[in-house]
Order: C-alpha cells, then sequence, then structure tokens
C-alpha cells in the first residue's frame, strides 16, 4: 500500500471535515480563482474611421491591453482624414498598483493557505501541541482579512477606472478626425470585461471567508479556552455559594421546627394546670 493510501486508511484526512481546515481548501481555491481572472486578462476594442476620402480611412484600428493595465503606454495610430498622416495617440489611466496589489495579495494567500492545509492535514497534533501555532494563524488570518478587503476595494475602483478609460466612446473622443462631421468614427467591438467582473466578486468572497474563519482559528488558541475558563469560575462560585445558602437554610429550618415542638411543651402543661381548676371546684362542692 503506497503511503497516501496508508494516510487516507488512517484517517489522516479527516481533518477536511472540519470547519477550521474545510475553509482553508476553500480560501486556497478562491484565492487561484481570484488572481487567474485578473492577472491572466487580456482584450482589446476595435475602432474604425471612414473618412471623407475613403482611401485615408482606416476601418480596423485593434488597440490590446493587458494585465497590469499601464493603459497610458498603449499606443496605437489613427488617420487624420488629412493626407496620409497619422495620429499617435495613447489611452489614459494607470490601475497597475491596484491590479498589482490585488494579485499579489491572491497569490501569497494562495501559499499560506496551502501550507495551512498541509499542516491541519498532516501535523494537526503538533499544531495543537501548544498555543504558539494556533496564536501566528490567528494572527495572520486577521491581517488576509483586512488585505482582501483593501485588495478587493481597490481593485473594484480600478477596473471601474479600467471600463471608463477603454469604452469606445471615450476613445473616439480622443481623435482629431471624428471631430469633423463629415467623418464616419464608430466601435466595431467592445472589449469584454466578465473575467475582471469574476476576480472582483471572488476578492470579496475571499474576504467572507478569511472573517468567517477568524472565529474557528480563535477556537484553536488559547484566548478561547482561558475565557472560557474565567466564565465558568464565576459559574461555579455562585453554584457553591447557592448549595451553602440551601444548607443553612435546611439547617434552619429543621432547628426552627424543634424550636417549634420544643415551644409547644410547656403549652400542653399549662393547659393541663388550666384545666385542672374545675376539678378542684368540684372537690369544694
Amino acid at each position: 500500500m503506497d503511503p497516501v493510501s496508508q494516510l487516507a486508511s488512517a484517517g489522516t484526512f479527516r481533518a477536511l471535515k472540519e470547519p477550521l481546515a474545510f475553509l482553508r481548501a476553500l480560501e486556497l481555491l478562491f484565492a487561484i480563482f481570484a488572481f487567474a481572472t485578473c492577472g491572466g486578462y487580456s482584450g482589446g476594442l476595435r475602432l474604425s474611421v471612414d473618412c471623407a476620402n475613403k482611401t485615408e480611412s482606416n476601418l480596423s484600428i485593434d488597440i490590446a491591453f493587458a494585465y497590469p493595465f499601464r493603459l497610458h503606454q498603449v499606443t496605437f495610430e489613427v488617420p487624420t482624414c488629412e493626407g496620409k498622416e497619422q495620429q499617435k495617440l495613447a489611452l489614459t489611466g494607470d490601475s497597475s498598483s491596484s491590479a498589482e496589489f490585488f494579485v499579489t495579495v491572491a497569490v501569497f494567500a494562495f501559499l499560506y493557505s496551502l501550507a495551512a492545509t498541509v499542516v491541519y492535514i498532516f501535523f494537526q497534533n503538533k499544531y495543537r501541541e501548544n498555543n504558539r501555532g494556533p496564536l501566528i494563524d490567528f494572527i495572520v488570518t486577521v491581517v488576509f482579512s483586512f488585505l482582501w478587503l483593501v485588495g478587493s476595494s481597490a481593485w473594484a475602483k480600478g477596473l471601474s477606472d479600467v471600463k471608463v478609460a477603454t469604452d469606445p466612446k471615450e476613445v473616439l473622443l480622443l481623435m482629431s478626425a471624428c471631430k469633423q462631421p463629415s467623418n464616419k468614427c464608430m466601435a466595431v467591438h467592445s472589449p469584454v470585461m466578465s473575467s475582471l467582473n469574476t476576480s472582483v466578486v471572488f476578492g470579496f468572497l475571499n474576504f467572507i471567508l478569511w472573517a468567517g474563519n477568524i472565529w474557528f482559528v480563535f477556537k484553536e488558541t488559547g484566548w478561547h479556552s482561558s475565557g472560557q475558563r474565567y466564565l465558568s469560575d464565576p459559574m461555579e462560585k455562585h453554584s457553591s455559594s447557592y448549595n451553602q445558602g440551601g444548607y443553612n437554610q435546611d439547617s434552619y429550618g429543621s432547628s426552627g421546627g424543634y424550636s417549634q415542638q420544643a415551644s409547644m411543651g410547656p403549652s400542653s402543661d399549662e393547659f393541663g394546670q388550666q384545666s385542672s381548676g374545675p376539678a378542684s371546684f368540684t372537690n369544694q362542692i
């Protein structure tokens, strides 16, 4: 039997059924989807300029752009419709900082999730041996939750800028030939942004996963166990004091009952003395 089968038969992979390891595995997959849909993007648009003089027209102007979306470096040439002179233009904007930050967070989150999942499966006893492992895991989880929120928000804003800068209507406004009514400028096709939209969705889903996993990692730390002991001690003291109070009440009740019985003795004697009065009166007669 190979080592993998031995580990599986020994129940090593049962850790994946626990919320802590299961969420880490989901974080690993979602991180892959996040940086793949953003970092692997390449798109473009096509424009056409139909000049009054047909020989000067260009009906297929391709403008390609890709990650990391340094759009101000994307240049293209268009006809001016004034002879054979060409106008060199460039797209506007630079969303490289937000895109690269988003992909960097996704890559490091993938690497950490992979390492943490391996530790949960194969080294779970050493992980729970002392408080150092869960404490480091808790701090890293909180940090990545914050980074996912910041990175996803920044990339959502950066993607909005990319959409505006690559909008064919906005690009046509940059061309001098399109400002002349005799020339016809139009967009042949617009860039497809579906994968970039998906990357933003996966970014916020990663934030939800990491933020939700904070509680399960916190339960592994000593802070959670010490908090439970702190809450259980006052309850034990309260229950012990209640038991002592009940014992005193019982003893008091028994002593009170005894006192009442003792006080009833003299009352019966007195009653006997009062009943002897009529008997002595009869003897006198």
